[in-house]
């Protein structure tokens, strides 16, 4: 214990003096981690540009126009007279959708015919396109049922029993876990943890055969006892220490001050926050271990890390991607822990839904330390014997 204790401190001494250390480790999160949250500090997509076409000019339209211009969503900037128009706003960004009431549409409504409006999006741009959409729907349909309505209320009518027959069925909704579609809520905690897991991996990427570039890797040795146990295990424990550092600055510091996270599932957050820890300390020993060339090993955890967001769901779901996708997501401890994070966090359910999980972030420990400590007492052995070849040498 007092070597482990030994190496714990002579790392941390490390990580504070060598820059390729405190820059990854200490200095990058907590900037990368701030401008993730301004990225979204709006929060949500609100004011959207939009444009009318209408060919009707009746006072349907005109209800439906007001009831548009009502949307917090849509901000209607152009009235347009042609397709051709739409989609050149469109092009050029000047608008995010359009709407046409065609000639004819109350004529048609009032003599119950069926009357086609349509709307244009720009669905280059995803969400916003699907924000103008639902907006715009939720009002054809209040309207479409308004004007059923008021023409029964007009034949005589009871309006409770011409209420029933316009609008039969009422549909209720309820957005949960980011029911305002917040940017910032949604998405600044996946791409925070998705940070940390390139930044663990790449720091303790660094923590073995940094140590040859630096010549030092003799006084480790000496330090140790030759032991790769001891080696790695204080390593281990220094960095785990610096990246709860790291989680006290997300959740006590980032997320509070811009407003987001859920309070309540902060031990939650934290225990799978570690086991992420762990997992990417142990990928990141074994790279180590596997490449003595800094160059090499540094190339393999960025190519091994950086897919990780796209790969692990959080966009796009898996069972959706080609199988060959799925099977590498499952070799990232991002996964397993973004499931969990879903679950446990946004959704703050009990621990015992994210138990899968666990076992899985758990595996990459108990297959990444082992097989690490097999080759770095590979290593060690292996110096220790050219050592004593050019002591006899001499």
């Amino acid at each position: 214990m007092q070597l482990i204790a030994h190496i714990i401190l002579r790392e941390w001494k490390r990580i504070l003096r060598l820059p390729v250390f405190y820059l990854v480790m200490l200095v990058i999160p907590g900037l990368l981690f701030s401008f993730y949250a301004l990225i979204y500090e709006k929060k949500d997509a609100k004011h959207l540009a939009f444009a009318i076409w209408d060919d009707d000019k009746s006072a349907i339209s005109r209800q439906l126009i007001f009831l548009l211009e009502q949307r917090e969503t849509l901000q209607i900037t152009r009235s347009v007279s042609s397709e051709a128009e739409v989609k050149d706003l469109i092009q050029k960004g000047e608008i995010l959708g359009a709407v046409h009431f065609p000639v004819n549409m109350q004529k048609d409504i009032f003599s119950r015919h069926k009357t086609n409006v349509t709307l244009y999006t720009n669905a280059a741009s995803l969400v916003p396109a699907k924000l103008v959409y639902k907006a715009v729907a939720e009002v054809i349909i209040t309207g479409s049922s308004g004007a059923v309505l008021k023409k029964l209320v007009k034949t005589g009518m009871k309006p409770d029993r011409a209420m029933a027959l316009a609008n039969p069925i009422k549909l209720n909704s309820y957005q949960l876990y980011n029911s305002n579609y917040n940017y910032q809520e949604y998405l600044v905690p996946g791409l925070i943890t998705v940070g940390m897991q390139m930044i663990l991996i790449i720091s303790s990427m660094l923590a073995l055969n940094y140590e040859w570039k630096t010549n030092t890797m003799q006084e480790l040795f000496e330090l140790s006892n030759g032991s790769a146990l001891l080696v790695i295990t204080g390593k281990t424990i220094a960095h785990l220490v610096v990246s709860w550092f790291n989680f006290f600055l997300i959740a006590f510091v980032i997320f509070p001050f811009f407003g987001i996270g859920v309070w309540e599932a902060t031990a939650k957050f934290f225990l799978m926050y570690t086991l992420l820890s762990l997992a990417c300390l142990g990928i990141g020993m074994f790279i180590s271990a596997l490449f003595k060339d800094v160059m090499l090993s540094g190339d393999v955890a960025l190519f091994y890390t950086s897919p990780a967001f796209v790969f692990s769901g959080f966009t796009f779901p898996r069972w959706a991607m080609p199988w060959y996708d799925q099977y590498y997501a499952t070799i990232m401890p991002y996964t397993p822990f973004l499931d969990a994070f879903f679950k446990v966090y946004y959704m703050n359910l009990p621990m015992r839904y994210a138990q899968a999980d666990i076992y899985k972030l758990l595996l990459f420990c108990i297959v990444m330390f082992p097989t690490a400590l097999i080759l770095f007492q590979r290593q060690f052995n292996t110096s220790k014997n050219e050592q004593e070849v050019q002591a006899v040498a001499n």
